[in-house]
């Protein structure tokens, strides 16, 4: 008989679930952060788009600290009033009726696909059920999120797959079709621009048959705008870009709360008419710390000039990286992706390239494919983006004489 030999704690007392990279970051200022060793990096990763207006934006700072000095946390059995202001700027701004406000986008879609089912429950048809995601598709780590996008990784070992959620194929539009029309569809969840899978972008003519073959049947379309959304492809929403794909359900956070933690999920009256008395709830979901830094994330971000520049700014990224690739076609394969969620496939394993460029003193993110993303604030300036790229330009010649020595 053999004694299981004890787990080795690990050194930081963490559980080891991240692969975190050997740098310890002590502050950070606008693009820049800065380690405990006090050496300063250009910040293309902004908290995995979370970020939206760099760190320690003053306005955002001043929410904070104005609004710490009156009022931590309430219960929601109560009401507060930042939530109804917040709410009032989305649902004005977008197709939404109510929102729901969670701590963050994992959050919000656990509460997009009760609502979703809820509503044809309400309709009579309990038997709707059925979601379908997309491959490649990332829609946060709680059990439901990730049987709904379904990648391998995230769903082996931790018992049975849910019933109820199936995955279509990016472009087969045939089998989308197919699955629509489905009688005991529920609803349909797309990121308009995939995050983690490799910043692939769903056309705008894709988004609108979607949005319309989804009508025909009374499916609901869930959109999941957690990393696309606020600003960050040029429009306040990716789906923004396409002309008739407003969704029925949709997910934000991350640049929502400008790095504090605040996500929302919004959702037509229709949709919601499901989501009644004591069906749903948070704790901390909504709390005036979290309404008072998203009330100055949301002005900021949704100023014109905000907006413009990750247009014209991300034009500028897509026109040097297109020519990074064309001199560097032994390390970059492809450029995806839309304003400032960039993807950059390569021929290099992604984490080798990302240490590399952290050489540079660029941070760069990981992604699906194969793929690094740039991410950055969405006030980056050109000069900014200029220095972004000379990095990156070093980041590739240090790959190529990296494999010429292999």
């Amino acid at each position: 008989m053999t004694t299981p030999t004890a787990p080795t704690a690990t050194p930081d007392h963490i559980m080891g679930v991240y692969n975190r990279a050997p740098l310890a970051v002590e502050r950070g200022l606008g693009a820049r952060l800065w380690d405990d060793k006090g050496q300063a990096y250009l910040d293309c990763v902004a908290g995995i788009a979370t970020n939206g207006l760099g760190h320690c934006h003053p306005r955002l700072v001043e929410a904070l600290k104005t609004q710490a000095d009156k009022l931590w946390h309430v219960s929601n059995i109560f009401r507060i009033p930042g939530q109804e202001e917040l709410a009032g700027r989305l649902t004005d701004a977008t197709f939404a009726d109510v929102v729901f406000f969670t701590n963050s986008g994992t959050e919000a879609i656990e509460c997009a696909l009760k609502t979703a089912r809820k509503y044809h429950t309400a309709n009579g048809s309990p038997e709707r059920v059925e979601i379908f995601g997309f491959d490649g598709s990332f829609h946060g780590r709680s059990y439901a999120a990730i049987n709904a996008a379904g990648n391998p990784g995230y769903v082996e070992g931790f018992g049975p797959r849910l019933p109820g959620y199936t995955q279509l194929k990016w472009g087969d539009y045939e089998g989308i079709e197919a699955a629509i029309a489905n009688p005991t569809t529920a609803a349909i969840i797309v990121e308009p621009v995939q995050g983690e899978g490799g910043a692939r972008a769903m056309s705008e003519a894709d988004l609108d048959q979607l949005r319309a073959w989804t009508r025909e049947h009374g499916v609901l379309l869930i959109y999941d705008e957690v990393q696309s959304g606020m600003g960050r492809t040029g429009k306040l929403f990716a789906h923004d870009w396409a002309s008739d794909a407003a969704p029925d359900i949709m997910c934000v956070a991350k640049a929502l709360g400008g790095g504090f933690p605040v996500g929302a999920c919004l959702a037509s009256a229709e949709a919601a008419k499901g989501m009644t008395v004591g069906v749903h709830g948070s704790t901390f979901g909504g709390n005036p710390l979290a309404m008072a830094v998203a009330l100055a994330a949301f002005d900021e971000i949704s100023k014109e000039e905000t907006l413009a520049n990750v247009r014209e700014v991300g034009g500028y990224f897509v026109q040097q990286l297109n020519g990074l690739k064309d001199r560097f076609p032994d390390i970059i394969v492809d450029i995806r992706g839309k304003g400032f969620l960039i993807g950059i496939k390569l021929v290099p394993v992604n984490r080798e390239f990302m240490g590399l460029a952290r050489d540079q003193h660029l941070l760069v993110a990981g992604g699906g494919d194969n793929c690094v993303r740039l991410l950055p604030p969405l006030n980056l300036t050109i000069e900014e983006a200029r220095e972004a790229i000379e990095k990156l330009e070093k980041t590739c010649e240090a790959a190529r004489a990296k494999a010429a020595a292999a």
